[in-house]
């Protein structure tokens, strides 16, 4: 019979809508995914019991797993490569050398750690299990770019790796889980000192001013200029923003020039 802490933190795990990846053949892809350089220490968010870790194990020479369950942790395997802190994952301070993180996330933290690694200066890439729905809107898959997508495109390249059936999981969530991959570019696209340029045209194209990003341009550098740097970046006049590719962007950037 289960004991009344360990109910507890089933019910919390629940509430945060965290699901335990159970099908080996899955963790041993998202391990695959994460780990592009053996020699680069892996961070893992929520390892559970383990199944993750030890996947990420066989392939990285260095992995930190974070599990805040104390009682679960004791079930993650002992190992010289590994270091286990049960602590917050969001709490802790980022590491100064490069890293990558991986984790099958609790659906209710995908926000906070999303915003943990794009704040994370030595990240090089992070490996999320995710919601399928929220992996497709941040990588675009939907035909539509939101804008934290956007805001770091500079940055970060994001991708949709893979789609994980419910069934994959235990227990077994209502929808199908998403691979997210966020990657650090090697040379941003937009310089340090124009970095708050970019922010602005990011802030204001996705204020709705005007019902689209051409309108919210117009209403900035006038109708003429508007006209021309849309053609030049092929967004139509009545494109509503959010189906604005990341390129055209930094067309749009690069054609109006930082201000």
């Amino acid at each position: 019979m289960a004991t009344p802490t360990r109910r507890e933190h089933s019910r919390a795990r629940r509430t945060l809508g965290q699901n335990f990846l159970a099908d080996p053949a899955w963790a041993r892809r998202l391990a695959s995914l994460a780990v592009d350089d053996q020699d680069l220490p892996v961070y893992e968010v929520g390892a559970g019991r383990g199944r993750l870790t030890r996947e990420l194990l066989s392939l990285s020479a260095r992995v930190v797993a974070y599990e805040i369950d104390a009682e679960m942790a004791d079930h993650l395997p002992k190992h010289p490569r590994l270091r286990v802190r049960t602590e917050d994952f969001l709490a802790a301070r980022p590491p100064a050398e490069t890293f990558a993180v991986a984790g099958n996330i609790p659906y209710a933290l995908t926000a906070a750690v999303v915003r943990w690694c794009l704040a994370a200066p030595a990240l090089r890439r992070a490996t999320l299990l995710t919601q399928w729905e929220y992996a497709r809107k941040r990588t675009g898959d939907y035909g539509r770019w939101s804008r934290l997508t956007v805001l770091t495109w500079p940055d970060f390249s994001w991708r949709l790796a893979g789609r994980v059936p419910r069934h994959a999981f235990r227990p077994v969530p209502r929808v199908d889980g998403g691979i997210l991959q966020l990657e650090r570019r090697p040379v941003a696209l937009v310089c340090p000192h124009h970095r708050r340029a970019w922010e602005r045209l990011v802030d204001d194209g996705f204020s709705g001013a005007g019902g689209s990003l051409h309108a919210t341009i117009a209403r900035r550098y006038g109708n003429r200029r508007a006209n021309g740097v849309a053609r030049a970046a092929r967004i139509g006049f009545d494109t509503p923003v959010g189906e604005v590719w990341p390129e055209q962007w930094l067309t749009l950037f690069r054609l109006l020039g930082p201000r």
